[in-house]
C-alpha cells in the first residue's frame, strides 16, 4: 500500500502548481493533505476512483486537512472529540478493517512561542487519542507535525534551539509519543541520513541551498514496524514550501 502526505500550504494555489499532475502520477492508495486553507465549497477537487474527506477550520483560509482514498473506510471521524482542539480542522481519522489512518496538522508554536503552551496541551491530547485507537488496531498517522525531532532533522540546530519547531518542549513531546509505542518510519529505515528535509523557508533561497527542516512524518504503531517497506521524501516536487512524503507498507 502506497501512502502520501503533503502540506500543500493552500490547496487552491497548489492545484495551479502541479498538484493534480503529481496526484495522478504517484497513484497513491491514500493521499493525505494538510493546510488546505479552504472550505469544501470553495474548491472542486475530485479524482476518479477516490473518495475524499475534508475537515476545514471554522476560520476561513486557515489550517484544514483532507484525505483522498481508493478504499472506502468503515468509519470517518473529524477531530478528536475536544471542541477546543477541533475548531481548526486539524485531524481526520479513517477506520479500515486492519488499521486506522490519521492525518494531523499540528499547531505551530509561532514566533515568540506565543502558542507553545497551547501546543503542549494539544500534544498530550493527541497522544491520548492515538493510544486509545491503538488499543483497537494499529495506527498509521501522518502529517505536518511542526517539529524537527533531532538535530539531524534540520540544517542549523544550534541557531534554531529556541525557535518554534525546535524547542526542547516540542521535541520532548515527540519523544514521549514515540516511547508510547510508535515509530518514526523514516528514521526507522534511515537513522543516520542527513540533509533529508521536508520544509524550507521561502526566504534566502533556502530550498535551493537545501537549508531545511524535516517536520513532516509518517508515524506508525510499533506492532506493524515489520510491515514498513520504504519511506521516501520527494524534494523535487514543488507547489508548496513543504514537499510530499511517501510510505510503502505491506498492509491491506
Amino acid at each position: 500500500m502506497k501512502l502520501i502526505s503533503w502540506n500543500v500550504n493552500g490547496i487552491r494555489a497548489c492545484t495551479n502548481k502541479g498538484f493534480k499532475e503529481f496526484f495522478k502520477k504517484v497513484d497513491a492508495d491514500i493521499f493525505c493533505i494538510q493546510e488546505t486553507k479552504c472550505q469544501i465549497e470553495q474548491i472542486e477537487l475530485e479524482f476518479k476512483g477516490y473518495k475524499s474527506y475534508w475537515n476545514s477550520a471554522q476560520r476561513k483560509g486557515y489550517s484544514g486537512t483532507a484525505i483522498f482514498t481508493k478504499k472506502e473506510p468503515i468509519n470517518v471521524t473529524y477531530g478528536i472529540g475536544i471542541e477546543e482542539h477541533d475548531k481548526e480542522g486539524r485531524v481526520i481519522t479513517l477506520e479500515f478493517k486492519n488499521f486506522y489512518m490519521v492525518t494531523i496538522y499540528t499547531p505551530n508554536s509561532k514566533r515568540e512561542l506565543e502558542r507553545l503552551e497551547y501546543r503542549q496541551i494539544w500534544e498530550d491530547e493527541i497522544r491520548k487519542y492515538l493510544l486509545k485507537l491503538n488499543k483497537t488496531k494499529p495506527v498509521i498517522m501522518c502529517g505536518d507535525l511542526n517539529v524537527a525531532h533531532k538535530e539531524i532533522d534540520l540544517k542549523n540546530p544550534k541557531t534554531n534551539r529556541r525557535n518554534a519547531g525546535f524547542t526542547d518542549e516540542e521535541r520532548e513531546k515527540m519523544t514521549q509519543l514515540l516511547k508510547a509505542g510508535f515509530i518514526d518510519t523514516y528514521r526507522y529505515l534511515y537513522p543516520e541520513k542527513e540533509n533529508a528535509y521536508t520544509w524550507w523557508s521561502y526566504m534566502g533561497h533556502a530550498r535551493e541551498k537545501n537549508i531545511g527542516w524535516r517536520i513532516d512524518y509518517f508515524i506508525v504503531s510499533k506492532d506493524i514496524k515489520e510491515k514498513i517497506k520504504e519511506a521516501k521524501i520527494h524534494p523535487e516536487i514543488m507547489g508548496s514550501d513543504h514537499c510530499p512524503i511517501e510510505l510503502n507498507l505491506d498492509i491491506k
